[in-house]
Formats: structure tokens, sequence, C-alpha cells
């Protein structure tokens, strides 16, 4: 059967300079994916004190567990963050995933949507969005996808669908946790 498999995931700019590489991230494997979530083709990972290398090739480690989401053809990706006062969901714009090997890229277009436990819903970096729109000369197309992939984002932000439930979260997370334990994932 299937088992959670190693990752790296690389974002990069418009330009196509790195942007920030999460080392170690686990793919959950397809049987333990929910019925949703397959049917979309959704890949999740798993990623609990990773390194993390910044562009300037600065090193830190993720202090906050995080279950990410990436459904093909969809210009956004989310990462579910489990902090002690409930998942918050850092949701980023971006270009729609790339796999090779074991090794997962998308191009970062700054605008992020942020989902705090309370349910409340915000649009960050949008300044970050114009300046680089002007600095790397998004194409009209670019543009345009990243409108509707903030739009379809927001849909389902705004409607509590997959991958927006915290007990399937937290499910992977825990099937995880067994796996890395020595536990069976079932």
């Amino acid at each position: 059967m299937e088992q959670f498999t190693a990752y790296v995931i690389k974002s990069f700019k418009h330009d196509g300079h790195l942007h920030r590489m999460w080392l170690t991230n686990w793919r959950v494997p397809q049987h333990i994916l929910t019925e949703e979530h397959r049917r979309q083709g959704m890949l999740v990972f798993i990623n609990s004190q990773t390194k993390i290398q910044e562009a300037d090739g600065k090193e830190w480690v993720s202090r906050i567990p995080g279950v990410s989401f990436f459904i093909p053809k969809m210009w956004f990706n989310i990462v579910a963050l489990m902090e002690e006062s409930g998942v918050r969901y850092y949701c980023n714009v971006a270009s729609p995933l790339y796999l090779a090997q074991n090794v997962l890229t998308y191009i970062d277009y700054d605008l992020d949507v942020i989902r705090l436990p309370d349910r409340s819903v915000h649009i960050v970096d949008q300044d970050e969005y114009e300046r680089h729109k002007m600095i790397y000369h998004y194409s009209p197309i670019v543009e345009a996808k990243v409108r509707e992939g903030l739009a379809a984002l927001l849909a389902l932000v705004n409607a509590d669908k997959p991958p927006f439930h915290d007990e399937t979260v937290v499910s992977y997370f825990e099937q995880w946790e067994a796996y890395k334990n020595g536990e069976n994932a079932e």
C-alpha cells in the first residue's frame, strides 16, 4: 500500500527566481484522502518542523504544523496551519502546480487570503501584487488568471467547501503522526 512520501516544495516569482523552498513535505497517500479530495485530484502534504530556505539563502524551521492542499489547474494553493487557537488557513494566489518526480513547484503571485479560526477572511499583500505586476510586467492573461484564482478561492472559503474543513486537516495530520511513529496509516 502507498505510504507517505517526502517531497520538496519550491515557490518562484514570475521572473523565475526562487522565492521560498520547503525542504521536507510528506505527501498524503491517495487511499487516505477523502473521496472529495481524490475526485478533485488534490495533492495533500504535511509538514512539521520543516526546514525552509528563503531566496537569499537564509534558512529557518517552521514552528507550526501545516497541511498543504494543491488542486490541479487551480490558480491558488492552501496551507492549513494548526495553531493552538485552531486552524488558520493561509492561501496563496499562485500558478497551478507543476510536479516533477518528488518536487512540486509553482509561481507565487503575492495575493494571499487568510481565514482565521474565528472564520473571518482577509485579503493581504495587494500592494505587493501591484508592485510586482509592474516590475515583472504581468501579461493581461496572467492578470486575468490571478483575478479568477482569487475569485475561485474566495468562493471556496466563503462556502466552507473542501479543503476548508478543520476535522479533515486534523485527521490527515494525525494519520501522518501515526505513520511517523511507526503505526499503520489507515
